[in-house]
């Protein structure tokens, strides 16, 4: 069913300043970018992080029907895999994001705690031990 994370979108009332921001975050520009979709792939298995332009909300471009979500934060969290949760957290907030959820440890090793990005859009951050695992097991085949 469920066989992995292709795409994670989000919505940005000001795609110059998005880009910029994500650009500096990640340390690379999009590798597409339209007026009105960009997306980086990042991390260990190069995961699709998009953001809709948000002029473009409820047209066949946007990806979802529902454009009231945008300017607040809503719908599912990501959580993305980081070696050092409480660095990571420091960085984006140092960055203009608003912690959303301080740091907490889970228990058996997992970290996690969330930002809302400039634009309101939740950032989940984990440091997660199977995350590890599974990449570990990757690497080794």
């Amino acid at each position: 069913m469920l066989r992995g994370l292709t795409t994670v979108a989000f919505y940005s009332p000001d795609f110059e300043a998005t880009k910029r921001w994500y650009t500096e975050l990640l340390g690379i520009p999009p590798y597409m970018d339209t007026p009105a979709y960009m997306e980086w792939r990042i991390g260990d298995y190069q995961h699709e992080f998009g953001f809709i332009n948000s002029s473009y909300a409820g047209s066949e471009l946007a990806m979802t029907p529902d454009p009231g979500t945008i300017g607040r934060p809503a719908g599912a969290l990501v959580y993305w895999h980081v070696d050092d949760v409480p660095a990571t957290l420091e960085r984006l907030v140092a960055m203009g994001a608003k912690e959303h959820d301080r740091p907490r440890d889970r228990g058996t090793g997992f970290i996690t705690a969330s930002v809302i990005d400039p634009w309101g859009n939740v950032l989940g951050l984990m440091y997660n031990p199977h995350y590890l695992e599974v990449l570990g097991s990757t690497e080794r085949s």
